[in-house]
Parts: structure tokens; C-alpha cells; sequence
């Protein structure tokens, strides 16, 4: 389900703040860059992402295609950075960033 123009807002008030859990370079996509992105998203639901790609063209391809790999919808790109969300059945309330800056 597409997130909703309130809660954008809300998530990237919350992202403001965060600090970027994960860094992709120019090797793209390997197996310990998705699996650092499903452990991510499964603890912390919103999270912050640093794509190290030059080419703008790559770099939308890569936060693309880490959307797809983690099923989490995409909240904001600002320049190299990626704000990104999935929802978490079993949220633990002090690992997730929405639970906690609400």
C-alpha cells in the first residue's frame, strides 16, 4: 500500500534526524548490502540510506532496485541519500525509528 502525503511528511520529519545505516558504492547491490537492508528494515522500519553512485542515472537504478529487493516504499531522495520504509508486523518498539520519535 503507497504511503499517504501525511504520512511522507511525517517519516521525513523523522529521517531528518537519522543517520544513514547503509552505504552502497559503485559494486552495487551485493549479498551483504541486501542483507544489511532486510536486518535494517526489519529492526528499524524507517531508515537512511548513502548511495555512493556518481552517475545520477545509476544512482536512482540502485535505491530502485533496493526498494524491490526489500519491499519498502520509497519516502525521499535528497542528492546521495535515500529515505526508505517498510512496515514491521512484529515492531519492537525500541529498535523501530517511528515508535520512537513519536
Amino acid at each position: 500500500m503507497p504511503l499517504t502525503q501525511e504520512q511522507k511528511k511525517q517519516y521525513k520529519s523523522i529521517g531528518h534526524h537519522l543517520k544513514p545505516v547503509l552505504t552502497v558504492a559503485d559494486n552495487g547491490l551485493t549479498e551483504g548490502v541486501l542483507a544489511e537492508l532486510e536486518r535494517a528494515l526489519g529492526d528499524h522500519e524507517l531508515i537512511k540510506i548513502k548511495v555512493n553512485i556518481l552517475d545520477r542515472e545509476s544512482r536512482l537504478e540502485a535505491i530502485a532496485e533496493l526498494c524491490k529487493a526489500g519491499k519498502a516504499e520509497l519516502v525521499q531522495i535528497i542528492g546521495k541519500m535515500a529515505l526508505l520504509y517498510r512496515k514491521n508486523v512484529n515492531v519492537n518498539k525500541n529498535l523501530s525509528n517511528i515508535h520512537r520519535f513519536k
